[in-house]
């Protein structure tokens, strides 16, 4: 038996600054035994609530299926040990795979690509031993993800049970430069405690991860639903009878978006588009909300509605001059021509916020792919 079948136990990464929104959205899926753990948490769970956390989680970047642990002080026993399980249980030469590895804090495992270069000899070179024959690497989108930590020279090999990055929805078909993480979204609206109450307005929309995440949780719509496939289906327990059960329970919670509850807006026209193209591949949402090309400057007066932003920076918008300039007029918007309305500003660079005058409730630093961004709750009275 492999690990994570003696324990029921796996082990979900999250991004930093999502720690305990994560943690309670394990607990409402129904995992057990929730302990936090360098980069994330091990938890407990039986196939259902291991297909259903893949398949509903909004937070989450991946959940790893433990094969074996074991101490690793150099590279020839890191490829030896990997070469003693049986990787024909999860794949066939037919099939691809990739190798993800992070390392840390181990002499002889410095580099993660080279330590994931190992594992791929060891998974290559044992079924050419058992067959004459070798899978293909496919980084891109392999059929089974193997997954590699080493901290302290402590290894453990897992298998990806969600299949890539639970952050890939599957609704962003179109997209602007640097466009904002889905989970970072979803943690967003999660802090902004919007429930449909009153509209959601984001002026800036880019590419519309905002308003997608808003739309998902309202209509209810599984975070998973438009993958068209799952790690834990390479899996050798895997039940495809608890899994479409699953699905099923899921998707039938689905309802649709009432008509401009969510109202998008970018001064670039490419932009809109790609929000209003990305909001009509979810199940419920098509035209059922307001959204075209426009500037907040041209919005005269705002009332009772939840704002929330993510003003383009950087790569988005250019000099950091104009970031600045465009913080203090949307700060000016805010203070003179919105009533009763409650703010959400994300912004790449915690100096950047100070930047729209006014000051928070609170603070919360989250992660963006590796960037360190500040949310901000203006109330506005």
């Amino acid at each position: 038996m492999f690990l994570y079948q003696k324990r029921n136990q796996y082990f979900a990464q999250v991004a930093g600054g999502f720690e305990e929104l994560a943690e309670a959205e394990l607990q409402q899926l129904g995992a057990k035994e929730i302990k936090a753990a360098y980069r994330g948490f091990h938890f407990e769970a039986d196939p259902a609530t291991l297909y259903r956390i893949n398949y509903t989680s909004r937070l989450l970047i991946r959940v790893l299926a433990p094969l074996m642990t074991f101490d690793c002080h150099s590279d020839k026993y890191l490829h030896l040990t990997a070469m003693k399980i049986d990787w024909s249980q999860f794949m066939s030469t037919s099939e691809t795979f990739a190798v993800n590895a992070v390392t840390s804090n181990t002499p002889s495992l410095k580099h993660s690509q080279y330590a994931a270069l190992k594992v791929k000899d060891a998974v290559c070179d044992f079924f050419r031993e058992k067959t004459g024959e070798r899978p293909s690497v496919d980084v891109q989108n392999p059929d089974v993800g193997i997954h590699l930590f080493v901290r302290d020279n402590r290894a453990t090999i897992s298998i990806d049970t969600s299949g890539g990055s639970l952050h890939k929805r599957g609704y962003r078909t179109a997209s602007v430069e640097a466009p904002l993480a889905e989970t970072l979204a979803a943690a967003i609206i999660k802090l902004s405690g919007w429930d449909g109450e009153r509209p959601l307005l984001d002026p800036m929309s880019g590419s519309g991860t905002l308003l997608c995440e808003a739309a998902m949780s309202y209509c209810r719509i599984p975070a998973g639903h438009l993958r068209p496939k799952w790690g834990f289906e390479c899996l050798p327990d895997f039940d495809s009878d608890i899994w479409i059960k699953v699905k099923q329970a899921a998707d039938s919670a689905i309802r649709p978006l009432p008509a401009d509850l969510l109202i998008a807006g970018d001064l670039d026209p490419t932009a809109a588009r790609a929000t209003r193209r990305n909001l009509n591949r979810l199940p419920g949402c098509k035209n059922a909300f307001t959204c075209a090309p426009g500037d907040f400057h041209d919005i005269e007066k705002l009332e009772n509605t939840t704002i929330v932003v993510n003003p383009p920076y950087g790569v988005r918008l250019g000099s950091r001059d104009s970031a600045e300039l465009l913080l203090k007029e949307f700060g000016d918007f805010l203070k003179q021509r919105c009533t009763g309305c409650t703010a959400y500003v994300y912004a790449g660079d915690r100096q950047l916020l100070k930047k729209v005058g006014l000051k928070p409730e609170w603070k919360k630093e989250l992660n963006n792919g590796g960037l360190e961004g500040i949310l901000g709750k203006i109330e506005l009275y």
